[in-house]
């Protein structure tokens, strides 16, 4: 029973990873290679994050949330857009359009920060003798992380990557990617400030994750028609 429940934790959280890549174009041109590239990236950047956070933040006796800290780790997480823009910009790629590239680097991003984030936990404590909805819930949360990541992709690759973009767009595409890239943040405020519980957290997570998909697929859209 509890290796049934580890492996039923384990295809919630890793399970839409595969599938995304299957059911997409993306299996179709072989984008797999750009994923694993675009992982490598997220896992330099989550070092370099680790050692600023290890060097600039202060141990917190108590659980509450200081203003200060969570500014000082929102400006840290930004971090992960400039590894974003490495893994678009810099890595060389297939001969894949600009649609399949952010896909495929979001996926690979996604799936890093699944792995490194989830996995340990998941083998230590979703496998032991009493039954707990913590790793269906974490499960839920990565597949929220999926969505947010394919998200602030395809909205980094308008920045960088479309040029000749509607200027009336371009504050909403930052304000965007501004929400997306600070949502670690918006949600340890709402657990720490606010007091949410975990599965309220989830669900706002899960919430805002398919907002932000429908505006950036909007917004995707939007700069793909041929301007008048």
């Amino acid at each position: 029973m509890t290796m049934f429940h580890f492996f039923n934790c384990a295809i919630l959280t890793f399970g839409p990873h595969a599938v995304y890549y299957s059911a997409t174009p993306l299996s179709e041109y072989d984008t797999l290679g750009t994923s694993v590239k675009a992982a490598l990236v997220y896992l330099g950047t989550a070092l370099v994050k680790l050692v600023c956070l290890a060097t600039f933040l202060q141990v917190s006796e108590n659980d509450g949330f200081d203003p200060y800290q969570e500014l000082l780790k929102a400006l840290i997480g930004f971090i992960d857009v400039a590894g974003l823009y490495f893994a678009l910009t810099q890595l060389t790629h297939r001969n894949i359009s600009q649609n399949h590239k952010f896909q495929a680097v979001g996926l690979g991003w996604a799936f890093a920060d699944s792995v490194l984030h989830r996995l340990a936990p998941l083998w230590m404590g979703a496998r032991g003798l009493e039954f707990t909805w913590e790793y269906i819930l974490q499960g839920l949360e990565a597949n929220a992380n999926l969505v947010l990541s394919i998200s602030l992709a395809a909205l980094a690759s308008l920045i960088w990557l479309r040029k000749n973009k509607p200027k009336t767009l371009i504050p909403i595409i930052y304000a965007c990617a501004g929400i997306v890239a600070t949502m670690p943040s918006i949600t340890s405020y709402l657990r720490r400030g606010l007091g949410w519980y975990f599965p309220k957290v989830v669900g706002f997570e899960l919430f805002t994750s398919l907002v932000m998909a429908f505006i950036s697929w909007q917004l995707f859209s939007a700069c793909q028609r041929p301007s008048a």
